[in-house]
């Protein structure tokens, strides 16, 4: 007989790893996939080899990492069943996962699919519809093996074999988290995360930004989104300039903006100058402590007389959000940053505060 294989969706969260110990637990080489994007998990590509090791050693799980960004992005464009209470796609996210999940699993050569999903514990994406949404659309409604909730559903492919002992099997069900840390305890495991989620999708805040991003609010298309807007949108204090700010600009409610970040402290500074891309300005103080502030993509399209308003701008607001001398904010010198080459202009804080208005 066969060695059988499975492959787990994971996601670091307490039910991923309980649903790919459950397995494990029954002698069945199990492999997890921990997908990644801008949206979620994206640090662990700093160092993947000292996150699989971290996994290993906590969990005893074997785990790739994915790089989905590129297909995600795309998704986020017109999800088929829409968004959650905020810009999170969560069905056809699972769906787009687990379509991935299925060819890992015929180059793995493993026999069936895990998932850590509960009936009822998430209100969009664990719906009892939802999962056969997912399992069907996802074309994996006989290999996809939910174990913490597998009593509560009909029986697999893998049960049906004998792969896999259903009696030794959940019925995990609802948002209650007892019995995940009951069988935890169980199992040994206390350092786990909380659970709280780790979208930035889900993010009160944070989604609205991005949701402006994919509305078209920016002075770039959607098509033109990638990874490093989306870093960014994590970074510091977000400002949309208005094209109706500028004298050369007609106005009107449908102009896109100018997008400016702003660094609260040395880390972000740091992070933004890491993160200018061709196309960005950076303006900075170099005789005074103050901000980094980044002009994202608005080179190229402009005529001198706009760039120079523009950099005015920016420029004032470097100085605005610099450290005070003598309770004001005198003007000082900018320097301004376009790929390998700088200048500098003279900057003065704006009057009043009506800039704040711009804050994303």
């Amino acid at each position: 007989m066969k060695s059988i294989k499975a492959l787990s969706l994971f996601s670091g969260g307490l039910d991923s790893i309980l649903a790919a110990r459950l397995i494990m637990e029954q002698g069945i080489e199990l492999i997890a996939v921990q997908f990644v994007t801008p949206f979620f998990s994206y640090e662990i590509l700093q160092d993947v080899e000292a996150y699989q090791a971290e996994v290993k050693r906590k969990y005893g799980i074997n785990v790739l990492v994915e790089n989905i960004s590129p297909g995600y992005m795309e998704l986020l464009r017109k999800p088929v069943y829409g968004f959650g209470k905020n810009f999170n796609p969560c069905i056809d996210c699972k769906i787009f996962m687990l379509k991935r999940a299925k060819e890992l699993m015929v180059e793995l050569g493993a026999s069936f699919l895990v998932t850590g999903e509960v009936v009822g514990q998430r209100p969009m994406s664990q719906r009892r519809d939802a999962l056969n949404v997912i399992s069907r659309d996802s074309d994996n409604k006989t290999v996809l093996l939910r174990p913490l909730s597998a009593k509560l559903m009909p029986e697999t492919e893998a049960e049906q074999k004998g792969w896999v002992d259903r009696e030794k099997l959940l019925a995990f069900g609802g948002r209650g988290r007892a019995p995940q840390m009951a069988l935890a305890k169980e199992y040994g495991i206390s350092d786990y995360p909380a659970p709280a989620g780790g979208c930035i999708l889900a993010d009160p805040i944070l989604s609205k930004r991005i949701k402006r991003l994919y509305a078209g609010e920016f002075n770039f298309g959607i098509d033109d989104v990638g990874v490093t807007d989306i870093e960014l949108m994590l970074v510091g204090r977000q400002l949309l300039v208005p094209q109706g700010f500028f004298t050369w600009s007609a106005g009107g409610e449908g102009d896109s903006g100018f997008w400016l970040i702003v660094g609260r402290n040395e880390e972000e500074n740091l992070r933004l100058e890491g993160l200018a891309e061709e196309g960005d300005v950076l303006f900075y103080m170099e005789d005074r402590s103050g901000p980094n502030i980044l002009l994202r993509r608005a080179l190229g399209a402009l005529s001198a007389e706009q760039e120079g308003e523009l950099f005015a701008l920016a420029a004032s607001l470097v100085v605005r959000y610099g450290r005070k001398i003598d309770g004001g904010f005198p003007p000082e010198m900018v320097t301004c940053k376009r790929g390998e080459t700088s200048f500098k202009i003279m900057g003065e804080a704006p009057e009043g505060d009506s800039f704040r208005a711009w804050n994303l």
